[in-house]
């Protein structure tokens, strides 16, 4: 399976090389009709202009991948961040709904739920906030 970024970089690529054509045929297009129409003008060399804009092309596009990659990186590990808060949280409100419960009444819980009933309040608080998340 082919990452984001290998498509990207494929896809640029891909355009790059359509631009190039295309400014390729131009350039002929223009030499050979300035050839035609003004014979005795002195022909002017558009290569380096044009490498000069690819240059620039190119540049503007590892810029935009290398941000892309950068964005992509840093949305990763903002939701793997949110992500872990939000099972803290629910674990907290899970919790809350035992706190204050006796160990007898947890263990009446569990029972219900034909879940193991020894260990401390804690462990038993723990095993009702599992199997409510199951």
């Amino acid at each position: 399976m082919t990452s984001i970024t290998e498509r990207y970089s494929a896809a640029a690529s891909k355009a790059t090389g359509t631009v190039e054509k295309i400014a390729d045929s131009w350039t002929q297009g223009a030499q050979t009709l300035s050839n035609r129409m003004l014979p005795g003008v002195p022909q002017i060399n558009l290569v380096p202009v044009v490498e000069r804009y690819f240059e620039f092309v190119q540049r503007t596009v590892d810029i935009s991948r290398d941000l892309t990659i950068k964005w992509a990186e840093t949305t990763g590990t903002l939701s793997g961040l949110v992500r872990e808060q939000a099972d803290k949280a629910g674990q907290e409100i899970a919790r809350e709904r035992y706190e204050g419960l006796t160990k007898a009444e947890l263990s009446d819980l569990l029972g219900q739920r034909h879940l193991p009933k020894t260990g401390n309040v804690d462990e038993l608080v723990q095993r009702l906030v599992e199997a409510d998340s199951k």
